[in-house]
């Protein structure tokens, strides 16, 4: 993997991380960027166009976890994807939207997965679900099981994709649910952000 350009915010589930390159937003990951040793290739250069790209894709996604965003408007990286990873993903992303969820057997039949001895398509769709390397803006917490919530690897696993689905609306709140502050003093605009004290 090329090195990207990290940007980071808090939210109510834990800091998360955007990675971009030249082609568009790479990665999304719940924690901080990964150590500079995790990646080849040249840093980037500062000032660059996948800096601003950080810069926006981590506006928008502190937008959504204030619950003031519905829809991103970025560039994603697609390179580097299996064609049923492809296939699976960019349906999900271009087709569920907010609010909405889709079962694992239902999203598999979407994309018209073959069943294999090995695999039933369901499960092949969970896979991919789990190798997301852009997890909310590219929506696999609204993949859900047919008798439940089903499974989730990102931050806190399926408590994170209960609390993504509950800001959504697909899911009633909890008694502990707590929603983002919208007015919340560690906007990515500013450059005192806490969690990013650097202000990248």
């Amino acid at each position: 993997m090329i090195a990207l350009e990290w940007a980071s915010f808090g939210t109510p589930v834990g800091p998360v991380s955007v990675g971009c390159g030249d082609a568009g937003v790479a990665r999304v990951r719940f924690g901080a960027p990964p150590a500079a040793g995790d990646w080849t290739g040249p840093p980037p250069a500062a000032g660059d166009e996948r800096r601003a790209l950080a810069q926006e894709a981590r506006r928008q996604l502190a937008e959504y976890f204030r619950g003031q965003r519905q829809h991103f408007e970025l560039p994603l990286d697609w390179s580097g994807y299996a064609p049923p990873q492809h296939r699976v993903l960019g349906l999900l992303h271009d087709r569920v939207g907010y609010g909405q969820t889709v079962t694992y057997g239902a999203l598999a039949q979407l994309a018209e997965l073959p069943a294999s001895r090995e695999v039933i398509p369901a499960r092949a769709v969970g896979t991919i679900m789990g190798s997301n390397p852009i997890p909310v803006i590219v929506p696999c917490h609204r993949v859900v099981a047919s008798d439940g919530l089903g499974g989730y690897s990102g931050g806190a696993g399926p408590e994170v994709k209960r609390w993504l689905l509950i800001l959504e609306g697909a899911l009633p709140p909890t008694l502990d649910w707590v929603p983002a502050d919208p007015a919340d003093p560690a906007d990515p605009a500013d450059p005192a952000d806490p969690a990013d004290p650097a202000g990248t």
